[in-house]
């Protein structure tokens, strides 16, 4: 192979991500064969106390460089120089078609590992945000416009339960990824009597993949899992959406800090979200490492491929651009101050409580809620034509626009009107579980909490 083919089709580059793995799967490997007697203790000692010393000494004791070809070879390269020639009995009833993926599972077992535990972290940081915010009003919007009136708590709290279902998805995930190709070799397994249970129970496997053909060809868990970190990073791409569109000064609602922002380089008055935007692109950017490892798999015939070696430099790209974004974007979302005045504002304004006011006249004089509906479309017309703001909405207004539709007048009670069209008390007022009512919002924070707490 010449030097520009060896450099092509090497995976050095990105081959110090398993390093640690690789030395773990040739020690299990090692001490099984020991303990199965296909190995002499003697030679097994030596080649577990030569990778021992690999290990203590980090990365930058091998020689990864192309013409190695890929770190499996470095490591047995590395053992060879210590002691021999009886380094080559630690690939006795091993392929690298096997080991590459065992090595790839055990790294990404880590990687998941941490991001959910960031998840976790991050959940529990919206928490206490929740806690202090449950009679916080704020506008809920649809279409990015005026909706009904809600709270920064409950808004918060949807977040959180967008990142409960990521956990859970990278949690399921997780368990297709615990599987122990070990043993497979290269592709039929091995006529010595090895042990793959006993090699799984060392590696930290839950139990062993059954066929051996499909032990070393598949990489459906990382697409799996890549596709659960896409998802992840929608959930932060939105995060990151609402916090600029609420940074600016035609919202007003929050003001990021200072660490997350920077300022124009000509316009001194600005205040720019740079974190959040550039967290919104590399969100999306997993997207992308998803639809290449999709690509790259999609036609590949049974058993091992070297088109396979190209899918785990996306895999990490995904791996680490999740785990940072999450980091930032929690720590960004946790210094993020909420304007109360401008979000009681907004809530009071463009008759947001138009729905309650419907439910009102459902509720109090029984109509069909399409008639009350009716009423209060044409309230809001009316009260804009004539210059009115929600407060100045009576029951005598109520009672002349009934009039012009139903030809009676209404008669509710003027404490009614007036509290259906108080945002807060229509906040209170949505005791169904899920709803903006403090005493609904503390019950999803608590169940929240026992989530975390069982983790």
């Amino acid at each position: 192979m010449t030097s520009d083919a060896a450099s092509y089709t090497s995976s050095v580059d990105f081959d110090h991500r398993i390093f640690r793995a690789d030395i773990k799967c040739n020690q299990a490997h090692t001490t099984m064969l020991q303990e199965e007697g296909i190995i002499a203790t003697e030679d097994a000692q030596a080649i577990l106390k030569a990778l021992k010393e690999l290990e203590e000494e980090g990365l930058e004791a091998l020689e990864l460089d192309p013409s190695v070809e890929d770190v499996h070879m470095a490591v047995e390269n590395y053992v060879t120089h210590l002691i021999g020639e009886k380094a080559g009995f630690m690939h006795t009833a091993k392929s690298r078609n096997d080991q590459v993926a065992t090595d790839l599972r055990i790294a990404l077992k880590e990687e998941i590992q941490l991001i959910m535990a960031g998840i976790l972290t991050f959940i529990q940081d919206i928490l206490v945000m929740a806690e202090g915010n449950q009679e916080t009003v704020m506008v809920g919007y649809t279409h990015l416009q005026h909706a009904q009136p809600t709270t920064f708590a409950h808004h918060l709290l949807s977040y959180a339960q967008a990142l409960k279902r990521d956990y859970q998805r990278l949690d399921d995930a997780y368990r297709r990824v615990d599987l122990c190709p070990l043993g497979a070799a290269a592709l039929t397994t091995t006529s010595f009597p090895i042990n793959r249970q006993r090699t799984a129970q060392l590696l930290g496997f839950s139990q062993v993949l059954e066929n051996s053909l499909d032990a070393v060809s598949s990489r459906d868990f990382i697409t799996e899992t890549v596709s659960a970190l896409a998802l992840l990073g929608i959930t932060l791409s939105r995060i990151c959406e609402e916090l600029i569109i609420w940074s600016t000064y035609e919202f007003g609602l929050v003001e990021i800090g200072d660490e997350f922002s920077s300022t124009s380089s000509i316009m001194p008055q600005k205040k720019n979200p740079d974190v959040a935007e550039v967290a919104r692109a590399k969100a999306t950017s997993i997207q992308g490492e998803l639809v290449t490892i999709f690509s790259v798999t999609k036609a590949l015939p049974q058993s091992y491929n070297r088109d396979l070696q190209e899918v785990t430099p996306h895999l990490w790209k995904a791996t680490d651009t999740a785990r940072d974004t999450l980091n930032l974007v929690r720590e960004m979302l946790s210094s993020v101050k909420f304007n109360r005045n401008r979000g009681e504002d907004l809530a009071r304004a463009n008759f947001s409580t138009a729905t309650e006011l419907a439910d009102l006249m459902v509720r109090e004089k029984q109509l069909p809620f399409r008639i009350a509906h009716q009423i209060v479309g044409r309230v809001v017309n009316t009260a804009l034509e004539e210059d009115l703001k929600p407060e100045e909405i009576d029951s005598l207004f109520l009672d002349r626009i009934s009039r012009e539709i139903t030809g009676q007048a209404l008669n509710i009670r003027e404490e009614l009107v007036e509290k259906a069209l108080d945002p807060l008390e229509v906040v209170k007022s949505r005791e169904v579980p899920g709803g903006p009512a403090p005493s609904r919002v503390q019950e999803c924070i608590q169940n929240l909490q026992e989530f975390l707490d069982e983790k």
